[in-house]
């Protein structure tokens, strides 16, 4: 007898070749200057030109892909609409712990605990062999402050951190960082992990928001020596 679940259980052509898409986005896989044809797409995807267009059409309604006068090209913010997005995580992630410190007088529970452990223990491995800076390093970087705040227990800020996420990974994704810092990166995210399991939330607080600063910080000064490479390569010929 046929296995009548099968077919429910395949993902449409449009949503596979979104997700794909937009991983290949997030990682440089293919080049933000580059012209999103619907045509070159469907044969790196090997689909016909309609779940692409299905796909490229959700992906300019996420605000990852822009509309220039000659086609369409992966969202790259310009340099105050970076700094707008950093403010949003800042504002989201700093939401998260503002909700539990404040669980006293209302009945929102605390952090998930459980969860904040886990993600102590995958950055108490990485302290100890540290990973390669790279798209991996990012989605674990990604991970740590998504499931922070998820911990917290509102699903929607997660949510809309992970959209912010998408916007900026490309621009860090193709930014590698050194190995001190990664080093800071892990300690200061141990730190958090550690003061949020002792029941410190204001100082876990005060920690991640320093974190979060020098982030911003980073990838600002980071941004504007591209940018000003960038014109200088103009300038000059081989």
């Amino acid at each position: 007898m046929a296995d009548r679940a099968g077919p429910a259980k395949r993902v449409p052509l449009a949503s596979r070749v979104y997700d794909e898409l937009r991983r290949d986005l997030a990682t440089g896989e293919l080049a933000p200057t580059e012209r999103l044809r619907a045509e070159r797409l469907a044969r790196r995807y090997g689909v016909s030109r309609t779940p692409v267009r299905e796909a490229l059409a959700r992906l300019q309604a996420d605000g990852l892909v822009q509309r220039h006068s000659d086609g369409l090209y992966l969202y790259r913010p310009r340099l105050n609409e970076l700094d707008e997005l950093y403010e949003l995580r800042i504002v989201l992630e700093s939401r998260g712990f503002q909700r539990t410190a404040s669980s006293v007088h209302a009945p929102t529970p605390g952090h998930d605990l459980p969860t904040v452990r886990a993600e102590l223990a995958r950055w108490l491995r990485y302290r100890d062999a540290p990973p390669e800076p790279g798209p991996d390093l990012v989605a674990a970087d990604e991970q740590f402050h998504t499931e922070l705040l998820r911990a917290a227990g509102n699903s929607a800020l997660a949510e809309a951190l992970t959209a912010m996420y998408l916007r900026v990974r490309p621009v860090r994704t193709m930014d590698m960082p050194t190995a001190e810092r990664v080093a800071a990166m892990t300690a200061e995210h141990i730190t958090i992990a550690e003061q949020v399991l002792s029941g410190d939330t204001e100082q876990a607080l005060r920690t991640l928001t320093a974190h979060l600063d020098s982030s911003r910080a980073h990838v600002r000064v980071r941004a504007e020596q591209a940018i000003a490479f960038t014109k200088l390569g103009r300038a000059v010929r081989d």
